[in-house]
């Protein structure tokens, strides 16, 4: 089951970032009782609206040994975990499927944040959220109605994500900002780990945030793709309030926990310890 206690993620001087009063979830259909219980959980999740949180990817761990990769993130700051599903077609490769979702469940306290980069999602949205995942995240070219297929994602329980491709305009997310709980911005091409990130992706998080503080909505913006403790800080700079990372954490010559901490302090996150960002540096906003 998820964790229930406050998010690592911190605001500026120290304080926990506001979270304004959302609408509960809405209620998770008949599921097995240890999911409803952690679909519950999910509820309580705070988000990160105002700091920053990191969610390592697990695609750059090693996929033999998940569970033991994920011990060390959860001591070292990380706020979830961020599992990328690839069907081979909306994306040329392919990523974790519903098993590896069920297995982290039992693995981790850690919410899981899973990425569908795949063609239909809607169809497919169900099993995962049966499987343990607290997040679902979409891709708006992948959707033909992506407002209902937020809006069902929320009715399973979960948080619901949207996704854009480097591609795509940020405006494109405007119209369905209030059925959603977190913007991903691809910062590279989806399905291409341990790429670099593209720098003018970062326009978008600009945005994107503009426009969630016009219209007052509680989402999260998140950053994936070559995220690393050089990049860090423009990302928290521009408004990103969540950074996936995979091989900035895994393949930290420190260690996974070690990696986590180095990203947050590099966002300018101050005081990291035993796995709490105490406060973001102003300066780094």
């Amino acid at each position: 089951m998820p964790s229930t206690s406050a998010c690592t993620c911190k605001g500026v001087g120290g304080s926990p970032p506001v979270q304004p009063s959302v609408p509960p979830l809405l209620p998770p259909r008949r599921v097995p009782s240890a999911l409803v219980t952690a679909h519950a959980a999910a509820g309580s999740w705070p988000r990160c609206l105002d700091g920053v949180a990191v969610a390592p990817s697990l695609l750059a761990a090693d996929v033999g040994r998940l569970d033991e990769a994920v011990r060390p993130l959860e001591i070292g700051g990380a706020d979830r975990l961020h599992i990328d599903v690839m069907d081979g077609l909306f994306v040329p490769n392919f990523g974790f499927g519903v098993d590896t979702v069920r297995a982290l469940r039992q693995a981790t306290k850690l919410p899981l944040e899973v990425h569908l980069m795949i063609r239909e999602p809607v169809r497919h949205i169900g099993m995962f959220a049966d499987a343990g995942a607290d997040g679902l995240t979409v891709h708006f070219e992948a959707c033909t109605d992506l407002h209902g297929t937020l809006t069902t994602i929320r009715g399973l329980g979960c948080r619901a994500g949207a996704a854009i491709n480097p591609a795509t305009p940020a405006s494109f997310l405007y119209d369905s900002l209030e059925a959603m709980d977190l913007a991903l911005v691809m910062t590279i091409e989806p399905g291409f780990g341990g790429s670099q990130l593209i720098p003018r992706m970062l326009t978008k998080v600009i945005r994107l945030r503009e426009e969630i503080q016009t219209r007052g909505v509680p989402v999260e913006v998140e950053v994936d793709g070559g995220v690393n403790a050089v990049n860090a800080v423009d990302c928290a700079a521009v408004g990103a309030t969540v950074l996936v990372a995979g091989t900035a954490v895994f393949r930290h010559a420190e260690g996974p926990d070690r990696g986590v901490r180095q990203l947050l302090e590099a966002a300018g996150v101050t005081g990291v310890g035993n796995g709490v960002p105490l406060s973001v540096d102003p300066s780094r906003r």
